[in-house]
């Protein structure tokens, strides 16, 4: 079953269960064919593994877009973006929310 299809059916079986008191999660999965404990954790407001940021990124999203723009602006200015002055950089972005540096 596709993905988007799969999680109309839990959004459905959430507004159903919802609107009517009488619904449990178990009636719920099994009339709309979802997983009971899939529909659970959507319930409890767990996120999906995909659309979790991985523990192991040492920069923000924003750190990231600055590094990004960073490399752009070295790159447009005729520089090559040498790994060692990324790294600087990143180090830099770290340092001032008080991270621990890259490679440790």
């Amino acid at each position: 079953m596709p993905v988007q299809i799969q999680e109309a059916r839990i959004i459905l079986a959430i507004e159903a269960i919802r609107s009517s008191k009488k619904m449990s999660i178990r009636r719920a999965a099994e009339t709309y064919g979802v997983p009971k404990t899939t529909l659970f954790a959507w319930m409890k407001g767990r996120v999906a593994k995909p659309e979790k940021r991985d523990t192991q990124h040492k920069l923000t999203p924003s750190e990231e877009q600055t590094l990004i723009q960073y490399i752009i602006d070295l790159d447009a200015q005729g520089f090559p973006p040498w790994i060692a002055g990324v790294k600087d950089m990143a180090d830099l972005l770290l340092k001032t929310r008080r991270a621990k540096p890259t490679g440790i």
